[in-house]
């Protein structure tokens, strides 16, 4: 099956740039990195058809080469293709993390401290997600958790070496330890060497003859663990913090995968919370409405006394300030915005209705002009844009 032309790859024009190149290679890894789509064999393979683009037109001397002589020019160059994704997070550190500035997708898939090369021992350990339920008021105060966890971890009895004993391991005879089979030929353009992965031992350069009894070879066993995770003061639902190294131990020593712990927000019985505020639902009597008075309200750090002004109508927002959620990775926090409801009475006696109708007559009792309708200026959604402006 013949290549694709390595620009289609990309999708770019032959004229691109460098960074033009590095940021079209950059998106198709996100798309379709490992992480991202678990034993999707296709994604797998796009994955490396644009790391072998990269590869290419990223180094001047390759991409000159290859704009001459297209696929052919290579071939006496030391470039090979890919046959495992960790040699393509080797090969580009630059991209998947391992520079003083990080990358893009050391956040996403903690590639760091992930890869390993031919001849190194064992696999990466796989990454575990965990989803973290939180009440608003934890979310408003941030707080450390203890999460008891089942995870492979290394076998104490082997070492994680996966053998019984030193002695029980040597290394393999086809490819004498190195991990990997070169294979060299030569055509007009000179030679040519394909390296791949040696099928006997893995790429791990060692067999084992007498695997420990306790893992099977494996060099890890399942157990569990008890880590602890510190969560910031305004963490929103979807938010989620990686832990290093904390996940799956890999088999005979290779490197442990990462916990990523996504924030779950639950939901609260007397708060609803818009961005980093929070809205409370506040009854009050007609009489607390009409006179004014300080009432005894909840906040998500205990109870505050909130002024109601004479005449506070059903429906009005009254800003507590600060008394919301901690702006994440800032200074400040929201506020706390109550909506005003006026409670009316379902039952009355007969000495009550006659107060009441009595108090009716006078124009104070009756809406002025325009106050029987309620507007979009006037409507909750409405009063909230003024309040919060």
């Amino acid at each position: 099956m013949a290549k694709q032309d390595y620009y289609q790859v990309l999708g770019l024009a032959r004229g691109a740039t460098p960074e033009e190149i590095k940021k079209a290679y950059r998106k198709l890894a996100l798309q379709y990195h490992p992480d991202r789509n678990p034993g999707n064999k296709e994604a797998e393979e796009k994955f490396k058809e644009a790391a072998e683009a990269y590869e290419v037109l990223g180094d001047q001397a390759k991409r000159t080469r290859y704009d001459q002589y297209g696929h052919e020019g290579i071939k006496g160059t030391d470039f090979r293709p890919f046959t495992d994704v960790n040699d393509i997070f080797s090969t580009f550190s630059d991209i998947f993390g391992g520079g003083l500035g990080g990358s893009i997708f050391d956040d996403m898939f903690g590639t760091q401290g992930r890869t390993r090369t031919r001849g190194s021992a064992g696999s990466a350990g796989s990454d575990l997600k965990i989803r973290l339920k939180l009440p608003l008021e934890e979310i408003a105060s941030g707080i450390e958790k203890k999460l008891k966890i089942k995870k492979w971890k290394r076998c104490d009895v082997c070492g994680g070496t996966g053998a019984r004993s030193t002695g029980s391991m040597t290394a393999c005879t086809v490819c004498n330890g190195s991990g990997e089979i070169r294979q060299v030929s030569r055509s007009v353009f000179g030679q040519f060497v394909n390296i791949a992965t040696c099928q006997n031992c893995g790429g791990e350069g060692k067999v084992i003859k007498e695997p420990c009894q306790t893992c099977h070879g494996d060099g890890r066993v399942q157990g569990d663990a008890t880590i602890k995770v510190q969560i910031p003061a305004g963490v929103s639902e979807g938010n989620y913090i990686p832990l290093r190294g904390e996940g799956n131990v890999g088999k005979r020593g290779g490197p442990a995968g990462d916990i990523i712990v996504v924030m779950e927000e639950e939901p609260h019985p007397v708060f609803t919370r818009n961005g980093d505020d929070v809205i409370l639902d506040l009854v009050v009597s007609f009489s607390e409405a009409a006179i004014g008075g300080d009432i005894e309200v909840p906040t998500l750090t205990g109870r505050a006394r909130l002024k109601i002004d004479p005449g506070t109508q059903s429906g009005r927002i009254l800003r507590m300030r600060d008394k919301g959620i901690p702006h994440l990775n800032s200074f400040g926090r929201g506020d706390q915005l109550v909506r005003v409801n006026v409670w009316v009475p379902t039952s009355l006696s007969p000495r009550e209705k006659q107060a009441l109708k009595e108090m009716g007559e006078s124009e104070n009792f009756h809406p002025k002009d325009g106050d029987r309708s309620a507007n979009s200026e006037k409507s909750f959604f409405g009063r909230m844009k003024k309040t919060t402006s």
